[in-house]
């Protein structure tokens, strides 16, 4: 009796899986058919016919189905970088040149190496025999308090991260998108389907950091570049590398000075050589001299020339001169920002008033709102910056108070443009600044190559093993492939009822778990063998072939689950799809070669179909 219910329970274990596995893979058999006949239709209103009645069907169909991964279906692998350096430079107070030595040595440590920033930090302040709490939280706090607290802040910054590069990238419509973390500081983000790569990768780096900052008076904005140019003649200039490909653009008759370019070691006004500025106080850059003035800029000796809480930031897009050059303003803003783009609520890309300039609408939360209605109220006939990214994006004039909490932000070349930073607002701003450190694209054209090559092996590999076992094994070798063909669509279920993706190395596990699969068989059928050498009857050589074999089987079959374990954890990328596909194809082999073929052999036994040469 006991049998008889272990065999109820294998038919039915057999028909549950068998069942769900089908049910899992529906999805994608409807998407593969409802596309083929998409495409076999020639005419455009027939296709969109088609398409209309049928919509909920292909949407729903292709959700749940089968997901290619990024080098069958083609995209963007990246490797990105959360600058923790920035990160931890921001949350220090009473910073002094001290610091900033200190900080300049841990950056280009971190840059050659994997190492986490704070163990860096930390090393560097006890070679330097100094406490951290010197610049970072209460002075009250010990070293261990401290490192704690700032690991705490740099697993929150990689989280966050991760979540706002997911947002950004859902929003702008990637289907399945997968972001993982490496180590303390990098995220691996791979795109499928991405065309345009260019959009992707400036949506990506951009940190999103909104401010809205008061601008100082143009009378300020000249004494402090006069300032600079009377610094930069008696410290003769900029190194002679510095030199300024070209001749300076004149803007107009209106310019106070911008003379044809040469070395500003030997320029009487060096600095105006690069810089133009108009009689009403504003001042500009060419396109050509952009680079060279940003570096000027950013030196500490001409930062301590600036006023005290200010900066000099440059525009974000340029203005068309009168002769078709394209000039940057600059503009002297206060470093202390009046308010910050945590307050924004909703974003909106679209057209201005006269329909033609794209722009992006914001409002504000209440705390925003009531802030906003203070600054434009105290600020009326001043210019207020809206500041992205630390580039200013425009600067309009406060005409009147403004209380509804509404701001624009012009200056966008193109609604792409707009409709992308929208999605930056909405999402939110980074902790610290992102960078590219690793960017690999595949095309369509090479993913469907690889398609063809993986099916292609992988089908030669399932034929050369059938046939194989047909040969050697007789009637026995059907039970092996059929237990080979479920034991790959349960692979390819599990794939698509989780929803993860089947990759080039996926199919590679797939192949390895098709070789697993039958050495199993291998070892039952060559213990079977031996019973029925020893003469036994073939009933009872067939139990104690799966007995004796069911030890040698689970061993082999644990020790690989434990190194695809091993892999798909500390391993990235292809190297994950390789462990998943093979964990979940060694478990499905443990059961279809155990179970499922022994059910197979009873039920042939039953009706007298097996002999003793069914097995070779």
């Amino acid at each position: 009796m006991p049998s008889m219910k272990n065999k109820r329970f294998n038919l039915l274990l057999i028909a549950v899986v068998t069942l769900v596995a089908a049910w899992s893979l529906w999805p994608t058999w409807r998407d593969y058919s409802l596309s083929n006949q998409l495409n076999s239709i020639k005419s455009a209103p027939d296709s969109l016919k088609y398409l209309l009645s049928n919509r909920d069907e292909i949407e729903n169909a292709r959700k749940k189905s089968l997901k290619l991964g990024l080098d069958l279906k083609g995209g963007m692998h990246l490797v990105m970088e959360v600058d923790q350096v920035d990160l931890f430079e921001q949350k220090a107070w009473n910073k002094d040149a001290k610091f900033t030595a200190i900080m300049k040595a841990v950056r280009e440590k971190a840059s050659q190496s994997d190492a986490k920033v704070i163990d860096l930090i930390s090393a560097e302040f006890k070679g330097e025999n100094m406490r951290l709490s010197r610049y970072f939280y209460d002075i009250r706090n010990s070293d261990q308090e401290i490192v704690a607290k700032l690991e705490k802040e740099s697993e929150d910054a990689l989280n966050r991260a991760k979540e706002i590069i997911r947002n950004r990238i859902d929003q702008y419509g990637v289907a399945e998108p997968v972001i993982t973390t490496q180590g303390s500081r990098k995220l691996i983000i791979e795109l499928p389907g991405v065309s345009d790569e260019n959009r992707v990768r400036n949506l990506l780096k951009g940190t999103a950091k909104l401010e809205f900052r008061l601008l100082r008076d143009p009378e300020i904005l000249v004494r402090t570049l006069d300032r600079i140019n009377t610094y930069l003649v008696q410290n003769s200039g900029v190194p002679k590398t510095s030199l300024v490909a070209g001749n300076s653009v004149a803007v107009s008759g209106k310019l106070k000075s911008l003379t044809p370019s040469v070395s500003m070691q030997t320029s009487a006004k060096p600095l105006y050589d690069l810089i133009g500025v108009f009689q009403n106080g504003s001042a500009y850059t060419t396109e050509h001299s952009k680079e060279l003035v940003v570096s000027l800029l950013h030196r500490s000796d001409i930062l301590a020339l600036l006023p005290q809480d200010t900066e000099l930031l440059l525009a974000a897009k340029p203005e068309i001169g009168k002769s078709g050059e394209k000039l940057y303003p600059i503009y002297l803003v206060r470093k202390s920002p009046e308010l910050t783009g945590g307050v924004i609520t909703e974003a909106k890309a679209t057209f201005g008033s006269q329909g033609v300039q794209p722009e992006v609408l914001m409002a504000m939360n209440s705390e925003g709102t009531a802030k906003w209605a203070r600054i434009t109220g105290a600020n009326i006939g001043k210019r207020i910056a809206i500041v992205l990214d630390g580039a200013v994006y425009s600067a309009p004039v406060v005409q009147s108070k403004i209380p509804s909490g509404n701001s624009v932000i012009n200056g966008i070349e193109s609604l792409e443009e707009a409709k992308d930073l929208e999605i930056v607002l909405k999402a939110g701003a980074l902790p610290a600044p992102v960078r590219i450190i690793e960017e690999r694209s595949v095309g369509p054209s090479l993913g469907a190559d690889y398609i063809r090559a993986g099916v292609l092996s992988l089908a030669w590999a399932f034929c050369a093993v059938s046939i194989f076992m047909l040969v050697y094994y007789k009637k026995a070798g059907i039970a092996a492939d059929i237990a080979l063909v479920l034991n790959i669509v349960i692979v390819l279920s599990v794939l698509a009822g989780f929803n993860a993706s089947l990759s080039l190395p996926g199919i590679a596990g797939i192949v390895l778990t098709i070789g697993m699969a039958v050495d199993a068989n291998v070892l039952i059928y060559e213990r079977i063998r031996e019973e029925l050498d020893g003469g036994k009857a073939l009933k009872s050589a067939i139990e104690l072939g799966y007995d004796r074999a069911f030890s040698s089987i689970l061993d082999s079959h644990v020790t690989t689950l434990s190194a695809a374990f091993l892999l798909y954890t500390y391993g990235i990328g292809p190297i994950q799809g390789f462990a998943l596909t093979l964990m979940i194809g060694t478990a499905a082999s443990l059961f279809t070669s155990i179970v499922v073929t022994k059910e197979i052999f009873s039920f042939l036994l039953g009706r007298n179909l097996m002999t003793q040469k069914s097995f070779g």
